[in-house]
């Protein structure tokens, strides 16, 4: 069965939003071998607001945050980040503006092994030339709990720590958008946890607007809203998440394509 078109906050074109999409499709392929990973999205992420996205693997989560972060190109469809949309941009332009208005949180957590923590979370602004905004930088260190470890080495530090240092780094530039895909993937429960908590502070005290994608109910519960994709559509949207009601959510996902 395919899943009915479903518009999660459809995109106006007055601001309040950190990025947004519009009939954004992904194509992979052609012929035989053509597969539709983003079918007609359209979606809005607004400002100062934490969202999962959500879907059985393959369904698109992450083509739909490489494709919104400008990391990937779109088949047809726009993309906007603010009020500016990536299709008009050339490669240096798009590399500037995922340096400058974008931060990236991955799995991975792709820190120097020879800079120092507080050298990696200052390194993109470094290569750009510019000087941290130093009580930013340290409003946001002290929030990720840093501030005893800046001088040490990604070798010294535990998993969970050095992706409080990535998160850090997202933060540094004090981006338009945080995007995140499976943050905690490589971390144990304590440490997600701890790392999560960093993500959702950093909407509720810094204003930040966060876009992550994750496979796990209790990751989706620390969210805002969750938004839900089923064979490269969005389908549905819940508000104030718990892990319960998303894992109940995604049980009945499993259920209807079995029965499909």
């Amino acid at each position: 069965m395919t899943a009915a078109p479903f518009d999660a906050l459809a995109p106006h074109p007055m601001t309040g939003f950190a990025a947004a999409t519009s009939d954004l499709s992904k194509v992979y392929g052609s012929g035989d071998t053509r597969v539709v990973a983003l079918d007609r999205v359209s979606i809005a992420f607004r400002e100062g607001e934490f969202t999962a996205i959500m879907g059985p693997s393959g369904c698109g989560k992450s083509t739909l945050m490489h494709c919104a972060a400008g990391l990937d190109s779109v088949s047809s469809g726009s993309v906007r980040i603010g009020t500016t949309e990536l299709s008009g941009l050339g490669d240096r332009q798009l590399t500037e503006l995922r340096r400058d208005r974008i931060g990236f949180i991955f799995q991975a957590f792709n820190l120097l092994p020879t800079l120092t923590a507080l050298e990696n979370i200052t390194l993109p602004l470094s290569i750009a030339g510019r000087r941290p905004d130093r009580q930013w930088l340290d409003r946001v260190v002290s929030m990720v709990g840093l501030s005893q470890r800046l001088g040490h080495r990604p070798g010294q530090l535990s998993g969970g720590q050095q992706q409080r240092v990535a998160v850090a780094r997202a933060l540094a530039s004090r981006p338009a958008i945080v995007f995140g895909d499976e943050p905690t993937g490589n971390l144990d429960s304590r440490a997600g946890a701890e790392v999560l908590g960093f993500l959702r502070d950093s909407v509720r005290e810094l204003g930040q607007t966060v876009v992550m994608v994750t496979h796990d109910p209790v990751a989706a519960g620390y969210a805002d809203r969750v938004v839900f994709l089923s064979d490269g559509r969005l389908v549905d949207e819940m508000s104030r998440p718990t892990p319960d009601r998303v894992l109940d959510r995604m049980k009945a996902f499993d259920a209807r394509s079995r029965t499909s």
